[in-house]
């Protein structure tokens, strides 16, 4: 599981990295993370998709939290066992049995 959660992470931390460096024009000096190749780019698949270019940040945004809930839904389902356990734990703590009333 830890191999999908490394290849689900590292193309998010790769683009969003480079969109904030990006559209921030923090560039280190290279053409790779400046505004205008930002610009550039999401003028293209606007046109490509033909749609307005300040929408496609956010719609890979809602791309990114759907693929983020799938993910962490097959990872509870796969340790479903384990957290029925700790939410028992966890219930028994902070709403214990109450007791029959004393006469």
């Amino acid at each position: 599981m830890r191999y999908i959660f490394a290849a689900w992470a590292t193309p998010l931390v790769l683009f969003w990295g480079w969109y904030f460096l990006s559209i921030n024009d923090i560039n280190f000096g290279t053409p790779w993370f400046s505004r205008a190749l930002n610009l550039a780019i999401f003028n293209l698949y606007g046109e490509v998709l033909g749609v307005d270019p300040a929408t496609i940040p956010w719609m890979i945004a809602k791309a990114c939290v759907i693929d983020t809930l799938i993910l962490l839904a097959i990872w509870a389902f796969r340790r479903r066992k384990v957290i029925a356990v700790k939410l028992r734990s966890l219930r028994a703590r902070y709403f214990p049995a109450e007791s029959a009333p004393s006469v």
